[in-house]
């Protein structure tokens, strides 16, 4: 959780102390601050295109770097954790949507999506409960982002906890991206929202975040105590 939310808040703090020396060095140095946390072509990114980037990120890495390792370890204990990482961390470096490796990475590739498929959901709940607990943030447009645009990401999981932040922050995440000089055509999580992102609105998605990430202790605590 800590190291998830650390790296995207390198991105804003980039973003931000770049811009004290001029528009483009700060450009750069969010660049570089995302390059370490999305696998998408950041080099003709602008500002928004790296605040994107960013947020959609902490969407994404909540569902399959927090939650899911969470679920898997509640439900089959540590074994559970290490096979789901070992799952996930092949997908990361073979399972790659190119024409190159499109076959060598396809099991990795769905077994991923397999495992991941209730954390997804979960995140996805998390965030809308978390719209709750952040002043600004909309728990009734999270709702009505994930149940109208999950399902039309080219992701089965990504969808859905990145329609659910930018429905809650009113924001138009997803859509086109290039990945290895491939263009790549996607839905817009959070139709209808604001799609120019600055530094702070990072931060207004690392808030809901640290929300999500409470009261998913808070469920693993109460869900403990009742077991116990």
């Amino acid at each position: 959780q800590r190291s998830l939310a650390a790296h995207v808040a390198a991105v804003a703090d980039g973003l931000d102390a770049g811009l004290d020396a001029g528009l483009d060095a700060g450009i750069e140095a969010g660049r570089a601050a995302v390059a370490r946390i999305v696998g998408r072509d950041v080099a003709a990114l602008d500002q928004a295109g790296v605040a994107r980037a960013a947020v959609e990120s902490l969407a994404e890495n909540f569902a399959d770097g927090v939650v899911a390792p969470v679920f898997w370890m509640a439900l089959l204990g540590l074994p559970g954790a290490a096979a789901y990482k070992a799952i996930n961390t092949a997908d990361s470096m073979i399972g790659h949507r190119t024409e190159r490796h499109r076959a060598f990475g396809w099991a990795a590739a769905r077994l991923d999506d397999l495992v991941n498929l209730p954390a997804a959901r979960l995140a996805a709940l998390l965030l809308v409960g978390a719209a709750w607990l952040v002043p600004g943030a909309s728990p009734g447009g999270a709702w009505a982002a994930v149940r109208r645009d999950a399902r039309g990401h080219r992701s089965p999981n990504a969808g859905w906890p990145e329609a659910a932040m930018a429905g809650a922050l009113g924001f138009a995440l997803a859509g086109p991206r290039r990945y290895g000089g491939v263009a790549v055509e996607d839905a817009v999580m959070g139709q209808g929202g604001r799609r120019e992102l600055a530094p702070a609105d990072i931060r207004r998605a690392l808030a809901l975040y640290r929300a999500a990430d409470g009261l998913l202790i808070a469920g693993l605590a109460v869900a403990a105590v009742a077991l116990w």
